[in-house]
């Protein structure tokens, strides 16, 4: 009996941990469609199959709410045939997936936790043999699993609401902003001080070997031991031993797109306010908010703060939106892949008061100039504060979940599984 009940327990284990990894993984990246879509193209990209970029973003919805949907239907022991069976293929899958990909190394990181948790190749495949060990058992003994209602209609009913609830949680996440901010561009985030090096960080340490040839033979050599003058230099090689300090921003620039003037230090040191508009591509950006857009940086002149476009368009491309748009503001170039970073919104606008971000929009959420008030600090605090209450909120419903989860496990308990 006492071996019964730790094969039980340790079951019971294997369904809470893959439901829980699934659930955090699909959340984390449904709540940025847009960065998962990204990763997508980069993948895309690297194996040269371009031809599948526009299915990136239809992917990363998917993708999202299957893992979702599987983690949730294994902690509330609901589908447990269907589920154990799609959580042991999901994991064979992209066990052998990430085997290419840590050996290949097309990308750096894989994002399989979004941008909450960064990995590595190597540790997503290991992370991904640790947990199929806990999947393959959950499989073995899925027979072992009562179901959890009597009737398959309302299993089927259960998983459907789950996945409607899902969907527009990820949905509402891609029509704003993502409810849970996760990259170093969060409201909140001084640009500079994350951009900064620790006077006392530590640095990358190399090590250098030195080849030199004489007589038709070349030998290695370390810069405390090197050979005679007549020894000739062939190479030098330098190996990564240690890496030192990476700040969290590392490739953040804002350079005039006239002159090529790198403009970073001052416009993120200027006093008062700066409306930063985020465009990384002009010609693919949304043009719903035009008037809104141009309105807002007019009345941000008049009123004695700044109004500035960030992008990654030629210049052609530059003259071409201002004719189209009539833009009254000024253009600078950055980095496509950072402007990505800073908001998924193509426009997006920031709030900055000295390098400092106080407020973020979607496209679709751009301020009126006639709802700003004088002080936009407050309106800023406001702003923020809306954006708490919508994570409350999703807190709220998947807290509510839980609950619904937790109170049939109370009630169904006891026969959960079968002897």
């Amino acid at each position: 009996m006492p071996q019964e009940k730790l094969r039980s327990a340790f079951l019971e284990f294997s369904r809470l941990l893959a439901g829980a990894v699934f659930v955090y993984s699909g959340f984390v990246k449904g709540i940025d469609p847009l960065g998962s879509a990204y990763k997508f193209t980069d993948y895309f990209v690297a194996f040269n199959i371009e031809f599948l970029e526009p299915f990136a973003l239809p992917l990363s919805f998917i993708l999202s709410a299957a893992e979702m949907l599987i983690g949730v239907a294994l902690l509330a022991g609901v589908h447990m045939l269907l589920a154990s069976w799609a959580v042991f293929l999901f994991m064979a899958f992209f066990t052998i997936l990430t085997l290419i990909i840590a050996i290949t190394d097309p990308v750096a990181d894989c994002g399989c936790f979004g941008d909450a948790i960064i990995l590595t190749n190597w540790e997503t495949f290991i992370k991904n043999v640790v947990l199929m060990f806990f999947v393959t058992f959950l499989l073995v003994k899925r027979k072992r699993y009562n179901p959890f209602f009597r009737s398959r209609l309302a299993e089927w009913l259960t998983l459907t609401c789950f996945l409607a609830i899902i969907l527009l949680i990820f949905l509402y996440s891609y029509r704003n902003l993502p409810v849970i901010d996760y990259r170093p561009f969060s409201t909140g985030s001084n640009i500079e001080e994350k951009m900064s090096v620790p006077p006392d960080a530590p640095a990358d340490e190399y090590e250098i070997t030195l080849y030199y040839r004489k007589d038709g033979e070349t030998r290695p050599f370390t810069v405390d031991n090197l050979p005679d003058p007549d020894w000739e230099w062939v190479r030098t090689e330098s190996t990564l031993i240690s890496k030192g300090y990476e700040p969290e921003i590392t490739n953040f620039f804002i350079e005039s797109a006239e002159d090529g003037i790198d403009y970073t230090h001052e416009i993120l040191n200027q006093p008062g306010y700066l409306f930063m508009l985020v465009s990384y591509d002009l010609e693919r950006s949304s043009e719903k908010s035009t008037d809104r857009i141009n309105s807002l940086a007019d009345w941000s002149f008049s009123h004695g703060a700044d109004f500035i476009c960030l992008t990654a368009s030629p210049d052609r491309q530059i003259s071409d939106f201002i004719e189209r748009t009539g833009a009254p503001y000024r253009f600078y170039h950055s980095d496509e892949i950072t402007l990505k970073t800073v908001i998924r919104s193509n426009p997006g606008l920031l709030l900055l008061k000295e390098g400092t971000i106080l407020a973020k929009w979607h496209y679709s959420n751009i301020p009126h100039a006639d709802a700003m008030k004088k002080n936009l600090l407050s309106y800023s605090i406001e702003s923020r504060q809306s954006a708490r209450n919508n994570l409350v909120t999703c807190k709220y419903i998947l807290l509510l979940l839980l609950a619904v989860v937790f109170l049939k496990l109370i009630r169904s308990g006891s026969n959960r599984l079968k002897p």
